[in-house]
Formats: C-alpha cells, structure tokens, sequence
C-alpha cells in the first residue's frame, strides 16, 4: 500500500484530522494554569480521562497490527494479553493506588525511594528511563514508521522523526492534561474506525456462523493444550502475572494517569474503566484479523492483515481516517511516554540530585529538553531497531517486556507485602537481578535462539522462573542483611473505605470476565 492508495479526499481528512488535533493541544495548554506542573495535570484527572488514557498509551499501532496478525495466525488466545489484565487492573486499584495517592508521589521511584531511601530510588530512575526508551518510544516509533513507511515510502528516520514532532509538541505545549484530553479524541475515533472494519468484514464474511465455519474450531479456545508451541495455557497463567504486575501497577507511562487522579475514588474507577476497556481489545483489534483468514486465506504475510482489510473493505475517505487513527494512537503512546520520561528525569535526578532548590520554570524549562533529548535517542534506537531482522522482531519484543518485568514486579511486590524486605535486597534486584534476567534474554534471543535449541522453556514461563529465582534472592539477602534499617516510608495509604460504586463496578467487571473465559473455552 503506498501513496498511490491515497484520494484527494483521504488527504483532505488526514489533514483535517491534525488541525482539529493541535487545536485541542494548543487548548489544552492555554487552560493549563500558568507556571502549574506539567506532569500530574494539577491532580484534576477523573475516572473517564484515566480509562482513556490508560487504554490509549496501551493501544499502540505496534498493537493493531500484532493483535490482527496473532488473530490471522492463532485465533483469540492472543487475546489472554487483554483479557488476562483485568486481576492486576484490580490489583493496581486497591493495592497500589491507595499507597501512591497516601504518599502523594509524583514518581514511582520516588514511591520507593521513601519504601527504601534514596539509593533505590537512584537505581530505579535510571532503570525507568531506558525501558521508557526501549519498551515504549522506540518500539512504538518503529511499529509506526513500518506503517508510515508502507503507506507513504519514506525511509523509516523520516517517519519515525515526523511522528516524534507532533508528539513532542503535545507533550511541550500542555503536559499530561493535552495528552489527557486528546486521548479522549481519538479513543472514541479509534472504537469508531475499528468496529466499522469488524462490522464491515463479518457482513462480508455472511454472519457470525460463518466466519466460526470458516475458520479452525480451536481458533475460539482462550486456552490451549500446554504442548501448544505458540501459547499453551501454564506458561499463560503463570508467565502473564509477572509482565502484568509490572506493566499495570508499576510502569510509569501506565500508571501516571492514576497518579493524577482527583481523588482515589476517581482512580479506582478509571481503572476499573480501564478494565471494561479491555475487553474491546478482543473484538475490535483481534477479530479482524480472523476474519481477514475467511476473506483473505491466500495472504503471505500475517502482519498486513490490519491494512489488507482496510484497503479491500473501506471506502475512498475512510482510508484517509484510519490513517489518521493508526497515527493519532501512536502519537498518543509517544507523548504519555515522553511525558513520564520528562517526569521521572525532571524530578527524579535534576531536581532531586542537581537542584533541590530549582523553581517551577527552571523545571518545566528541564521537563522540554528532556523530552527533546529522549526524543532524539529514541530516533536512534528506533533506527538500530529497523537494520537488525526487520518485522520478525514483534515477536522478539513481547519476550523482551518477560526479561524487563521481573526485577521490578519482585521489587514493588516485596516493598509493599514484606516489612522486612532491606535495601540490599531491593537494590540487589534492580542491578544484579537485571543484569541475569536480560542476560538470560539475550542468550534466549541472540545467542542460542529459541528456534534452534528446543530447550528452552516457553519465553512467558521462563519469565516465571527468572522472577522465583530473583524472589529468592531478595528474600535470601534480607534475611541474611546484618544492617536491617526499618522501613522508612511509612506506608500509609488513603484508608477510606472503597466507594460502593466502586465495588459495585468492580464486581460487575468480575462476573462478565468469569462468563467470558468459561464462554471461549471447549471449542
């Protein structure tokens, strides 16, 4: 698909698309109080913003088009990432987000930097700002450039750069509020435009009972048979818990909206949102992919299925709005990740290490060249990406988060459960534990790749052990730690009683889980 494809009415939208967009960034900057933070939106968030913003740093365009792809090729058990998240959304809702807000942070690691002192929260600024680099901006930029590059055949640099510009000019111009308020936008959009294909595509296929006839019975199995090379069920239920725990309770980008809520009432409900959400994952981004199976059988690379759909079923215009769509979604996961970048830097290291004593301006003034700066690294980093094996690497980068995410969950988890989990034990984790657990990964993906050496246990159920073994440690060095200094946080978190509505919500999101994993099993 290259500009070709493109009417002058699809320009048209594209265009309009972007001016409507900065008309609502430039809004949202002039409603931002002058000299006020950038980074927590004046604490003024409510339960709807949250969900969106949430959902909307979670829905990539890397996203779309693996979730489409793993439709094409295995059905919906890709669809346990979605649907799986909901246990540790809750988690994130009654046990970490009355801790954050009690300690009124700005910062996860300054969460823990009061659970441990000032030496983890050092290790952990800095451990933050390269996954933000690596996990969120440069592989959003390089599923972007992909898709920016397919359509208008410019060298991945230059597209991986325009995005990077709008994005930053969000991020600059009105903080987490413009990134807030524009992620409403075009979530709505984004349900709109991706329904319409799913509706689009069952209508061509002829209903519900033929596309379940014309694609394999076990394509609507959440859980398969654990000798089931691509997703057996154990490594699932054990594997997912570890990325889930650090990605919804712990990762910067993903928890930033929670910390700006107004109140933990707010927060408990966005993310409960957040969960309702999810469940869209499933028809919205995966289901397409399914039916481009039915419609498409014949196609040769599986990470088209989102754009061979688009191009086959969507009239002239409409094209022009998912283009639109894919870039806005992108440019919405750029700027919430350049805006807990410039956050973590800002007052994790230059003001805490630097400039204890710096003003509001000198801070926003660090806040943009930080994100000028990690914007220009993440270009890079997004390049060395492009010249090592191509697209194969989604694959490569759902196992990267298993090898990120187990010092961290193990971390957070014993800062919040265990009172006599010591400082070593923490800082033990984050450098020793790190240094073993992305060895293990390079040897997993570089040294004796998985394919070759059968070995290897399934990279979600290696994710498991790699956790136990740095659980192990850090309970091992705590026992073992001569200088035992308590716990220096007090942990206090907001101890009001959940809301009913809250419960109420949370229930309701429960049962409907339940029903749906009872539901797409036995096929």
């Amino acid at each position: 698909m290259h500009a070709n494809y493109l009417d002058t009415l699809d320009w048209g939208i594209l265009i309009a698309y972007f001016l409507i967009l900065i008309g609502i960034g430039i809004w949202a900057s002039l409603k931002r109080k002058k000299g006020s933070s950038l980074f927590l939106a004046e604490r003024s968030l409510k339960w709807h913003h949250i969900g969106f913003s949430m959902w909307g740093t979670n829905v990539g365009p890397s996203m779309l088009i693996a979730s489409a792809s793993a439709g094409f090729t295995t059905g919906i058990v890709s669809g346990n990432y979605a649907w799986y998240a909901f246990v540790f959304i809750c988690l994130l809702a009654f046990v970490f987000a009355p801790r954050y807000l009690g300690a009124r942070i700005t910062t996860l690691p300054e969460f823990m930097g009061r659970r441990f002192g000032q030496s983890t929260r050092n290790i952990l600024a800095w451990y933050t700002i390269v996954t933000i680099l690596i996990s969120w901006l440069a592989l959003t930029l390089f599923a972007g450039g992909i898709l920016i590059r397919q359509v208008f055949d410019i060298p991945m640099w230059q597209s991986a750069l325009i995005l990077l510009v709008i994005s930053a000019f969000f991020t600059m111009a009105g903080g987490l509020k413009a990134v807030a308020y524009t992620n409403v936008f075009q979530m709505l959009l984004l349900i709109f435009v991706s329904a319409t294909l799913t509706i689009a595509g069952l209508y061509k296929v002829g209903g519900v009972s033929a596309l379940a006839e014309a694609v394999p019975a076990d394509y609507w199995n959440l859980f398969r048979p654990n000798d089931d090379p691509a997703f057996p069920w154990l490594p699932i239920i054990l594997g997912y818990p570890i990325m889930g725990v650090w990605f919804w309770c712990t990762d910067q980008s993903m928890v930033q909206p929670v910390l700006a809520a107004k109140n933990l009432k707010e927060g408990q409900m966005g993310a409960n949102f957040t969960g309702w959400l999810k469940i869209l994952d499933v028809p919205l981004y995966i289901l397409p992919g399914i039916i481009c199976l039915a419609l498409y059988p014949g196609l040769k690379n599986p990470d088209e299925a989102y754009m061979t759909m688009v191009t086959n079923l969507f009239p002239v215009g409409m094209v022009g709005l998912v283009l639109a769509v894919l870039t806005a979604a992108l440019i919405s996961t750029v700027g919430s990740a350049l805006n807990a970048l410039s956050t973590v830097f800002t007052m994790d290291i230059y003001v805490k290490k630097f400039r204890p004593l710096a003003n509001q301006k000198e801070i926003i003034r660090t806040g943009h060249v930080v994100t000028v700066a990690g914007a220009l690294i993440s270009v890079i980093i997004t390049i060395a990406i492009d010249s090592i094996k191509g697209l194969n690497l989604f694959n490569v980068f759902q196992s990267v988060l298993g090898f990120i995410a187990p010092p961290m969950a193990a971390v957070f988890l014993f800062g919040i459960f265990w009172k006599r989990t010591t400082t070593r034990a923490a800082n033990a984790a984050l450098t020793v534990g790190t240094a073993f657990s992305m060895g293990v990964g390079i040897l997993y993906l570089w040294v004796f790749p998985a394919e070759e050496y059968t070995a290897w246990p399934h990279f979600m159920m290696l994710s498991f052990y790699l956790f136990v073994v740095i659980s192990a440690g850090m309970i091992l060095v705590s026992l073992l730690d001569k200088h035992r200094q308590e716990c220096t946080l007090n942990m206090k978190k907001v101890m009001e009683k959940p809301a009913k509505s809250v419960l109420i919500g949370w229930a309701l999101l429960i049962i409907v889980m339940t029903g749906l994993y009872i539901f797409f099993n036995g096929y």
